[in-house]
């Protein structure tokens, strides 16, 4: 028996109750964080019926893409880029939730090949405003909005944000609203977007009450991470 697909279940029924409180009958999309999971996982929670995984290390992928090429998988980027791994994740990925300046967008849209669909990109979000965050801040958006829009080879569907966490759920849907702000003042400017990539594990609830159009989802589908040696910032 597949141990994914209780999980799996699991976690879309708490999606359709959390939809239903606040009174939402769209998609919300689950994206399966898969970052130090196996190949092996991987293929079960896919045969489980989980077809969006979320990545955050390019070398760590693209070992596993290899493994798993039979599988009909979009590859979601969701962690921090580098500069130098730019090429790898424009070519292996088909989103990417976190690009937080106008260098890398460029970049992306460079090493995109024009014979691919346009590389989806959502424009991560500082929504805190610390230093030590990675994301825009608020007066960088329409900027960045603005430039990836003119990238033939990317295609602007939103906005992700990593809120502080929190486990006052009045508190995380404090944050998640101000995050929906931002990304309706973007669609209020004339930005044709779709996504709001907000919420994980322990905050998911939140963030569909607040807008969330995609939750990332590790721990609870997949349990606790153990780190390998070879899985670890590459």
């Amino acid at each position: 028996m597949n141990t994914f697909y209780d999980s799996l279940q699991a976690i879309h029924a708490r999606i359709d109750q959390a939809k239903a409180q606040v009174g939402r009958n769209d998609t919300v999309q689950l994206c399966a964080v898969s970052k130090a999971q196996s190949a092996e996982k991987i293929r079960s929670a896919y045969e489980a019926g989980q077809t969006i995984f979320g990545e955050n290390y390019v070398q760590e992928a693209i070992t596993k893409q290899a493994q798993l090429q039979d599988c009909n998988i979009e590859w979601h980027f969701i962690g921090p880029i580098q500069s130098n791994k730019t090429q790898l994740i424009a070519q292996h990925f088909a989103w990417v939730h976190s690009v937080d300046r106008i260098k890398i967008a460029e970049r992306l849209a460079n090493a995109r090949s024009s014979t691919m669909a346009p590389l989806n990109v959502c424009i991560q979000f500082n929504s805190s405003e610390e230093a030590s965050k990675s994301g825009a801040g608020m007066d960088e958006l329409t900027s960045l909005a603005t430039a990836i829009k003119a990238l033939p080879t990317l295609n602007l569907r939103g906005i992700m944000a990593i809120p502080a966490p929190s486990k006052d759920i009045l508190q995380q849907r404090a944050q998640f609203k101000h995050v929906h702000k931002a990304y309706l003042a973007l669609q209020q400017q004339g930005f044709a977007l779709d996504t709001l990539s907000i919420g994980m594990s322990d905050d998911f609830e939140a963030a569909i009450a607040e807008g969330a159009t995609i939750v990332r989802i590790g721990s609870a589908l997949f349990g606790a991470r153990v780190y390998a040696q070879a899985y670890k910032t590459v």
